[in-house]
């Protein structure tokens, strides 16, 4: 066991980590109601020797702060309204040889009913699968057992992923925050 899985463990927490490895996949993470979320989404895949990446806005990669984030995996963001970050992304999965990108389709830690699509327009057009991950605060363990395959058609694959998460409301954190 790595120092990852020692930390996890230690405050009572496991994984249900059961897809295959993928060098390249796209992580959705829902429900998504903390800052909490992240760490421990962190801790559980670290901890079953997996690294996944994650957006950031490009505020956070201050010195000192920026060195532990690339570490971590972060990508910084940054707010251009003239550059599509979801064709920034696709490029980079066609260009690294290995990638897999936690993403939380919710988009904000509060209640929103509408999610968003670009999580989707990624996979699909970087040919990548979709692993469908819940960190369940109820039951302490962080979830990943599903794989789903991007249609290209956003409404009805969206339809499908907030189907399969709604079994989930009562894992978030603050579940009053969770939409499914």
């Amino acid at each position: 066991m790595n120092l990852w899985g020692l930390i996890f463990k230690g405050i009572g927490w496991k994984t249900d980590i059961t897809v295959p490895y993928r060098d390249k996949a796209v992580i959705c993470v829902a429900p998504h109601t903390s800052n909490w979320d992240f760490i421990m989404g962190l801790l559980a895949y670290r901890s079953v020797g997996r690294k996944a990446s994650f957006l950031m806005k490009e505020f956070w990669f201050f010195f000192p702060l920026k060195y532990l984030f690339y570490a971590l995996g972060g990508i910084p963001v940054k707010e251009n309204p003239k550059t599509s970050l979801t064709a920034s992304i696709i490029e980079d999965f066609k260009q690294r040889n290995k990638l897999n990108l936690a993403v939380t389709p919710e988009g904000s830690r509060s209640a929103v009913d509408k999610w968003r699509t670009g999580f989707l327009t990624i996979a699909y057009n970087a040919h990548v699968p979709i692993q469908l991950g819940v960190i369940d605060f109820k039951n302490k363990v962080v979830i990943i057992r599903k794989e789903y395959i991007p249609t290209g058609n956003n409404q009805d694959d969206l339809k499908e992923i907030r189907k399969y998460y709604s079994d989930f409301k009562d894992a978030a954190l603050y579940p009053e925050k969770f939409v499914s």
